[in-house]
């Protein structure tokens, strides 16, 4: 049950439970029962918004770059320490261990190129453990978390003829 509720709401956070109990052969009570124990236990920390920001015109829309960032483990704590002290910049909207050349992908916003490169002048790039960075400036948004943000989806329904 826990899943199935879980993909649903991934899908569309807006389904309500009467849909979902309709959906998944339960009652709302129990499907309202168990978004509340997710919930309770961080399974689900929130509900947002996919915001196709293509959409935006151009003085709304930020400016986004994907940032590798190359670091030194510390002892003990490998790299939790330095993604903790990255993360929390609010620049930052995701943070990533990766496996490969580089050690952390972060999303980073910003209001502008200059923007993102500041943060990188200024803030990553100086810091200790920080051996180098690799910025990539996201020019165009087609699907972001599987939503597509360009084009309209195809009806997959067959029609129906009298």
């Amino acid at each position: 049950m826990m899943k199935e509720i879980l993909e649903i709401l991934q899908k569309d956070a807006r389904t309500t439970p009467e849909e979902m109990a309709s959906l998944l052969g339960l009652t709302p009570a129990e499907v309202k029962k168990e978004i509340r124990r997710l919930e309770k236990e961080g399974v689900i920390l929130k509900y947002k918004a996919v915001v196709n920001s293509e959409a935006l015109s151009k003085e709304e829309r930020p400016v986004r770059a994907l940032i590798e960032v190359k670091t030194i483990p510390q002892k003990n704590v490998g790299f939790d320490r330095i993604a903790e002290r990255i993360y929390l910049f609010p620049e930052v909207k995701c943070c990533y261990l990766l496996s490969g050349g580089y050690d952390l992908l972060l999303t980073v916003e910003g209001s502008d190129i200059q923007s993102i490169g500041s943060f990188v002048a200024e803030k990553l790039a100086p810091m200790e453990n920080v051996q180098g960075t690799v910025t990539h400036f996201l020019l165009k948004k087609y699907k972001e978390d599987g939503d597509m943000l360009v084009g309209k989806p195809k009806d997959r329904r067959l029609a129906v003829t009298p």
